[in-house]
């Protein structure tokens, strides 16, 4: 038997690769965004973050950035927004409402409870420091959900500079300045959106 008429070896079998994570159905939208409205104590938005990118993998770090634009730009509460956009993206206009009955419901009924509390032990001191306490951690937790966001628009190239300036500008616009948030938008958006789509048509 001649070189030639040896089969050739085969090739080695691919390695193995995690599965993507199965779509939400209108169930999961509801208890998987109950769950993060109910962990937000101070601040919702590094639960949603943690959970819908971190541990569900439902979208992406730069599909989050993304959606938090949009939903600051349209009235209404951010994280209530952003429910609906991720919900119909799964479900429709049914996931749409799933994902807000989530983001609502639990809230709804913690906040009416926790309102009777304050009426009766609000103005205790050691009530007062604990919700000052409270208001250091969401802060620290607000920063650190900023970072993780900002790491992946600094790691993109071609518009690096262009994307430091841009968010240096509205931290300086919206925190040093106080100017209001809709004067920041208008001004900054379009000046981002025509630069992002000249960089990449």
């Amino acid at each position: 038997m001649t070189s030639s008429d040896q089969l050739a070896p085969a090739p080695p079998d691919p390695p193995d690769r995690p599965a993507a994570p199965a779509a939400p159905d209108n169930w999961a939208l509801f208890v998987g965004f109950s769950r993060i409205a109910l962990s937000g104590f101070g601040g919702v938005l590094p639960f949603a973050y943690r959970g819908l990118v971190e541990q569900r993998q439902w979208i992406t770090a730069a599909e989050f950035a993304e959606l938090l634009a949009g939903s600051q730009v349209i009235p209404g509460p951010t994280i209530c927004n952003m429910s609906l956009m991720v919900g119909f993206r799964f479900g429709g206009v049914r996931g749409a409402l799933s994902a807000l009955g989530g983001m609502l419901a639990g809230p709804f009924v913690i906040v009416i409870l926790l309102g009777i509390a304050h009426q009766r032990v609000g103005g205790l001191a050691p009530v007062r420091a604990a919700l000052t306490g409270m208001s250091a951690v969401a802060t620290g937790l607000i920063a650190a959900t900023a970072i993780k966001m900002a790491l992946p628009m600094l790691r993109r190239p071609g518009g690096r500079t262009l994307n430091v300036v841009l968010a240096l500008l509205a931290f300086g616009g919206l925190g040093l300045w106080k100017l209001p948030m809709i004067l920041v938008i208008a001004v900054l958006g379009p000046v981002g959106v025509a630069l992002a789509y000249r960089r990449d048509p």
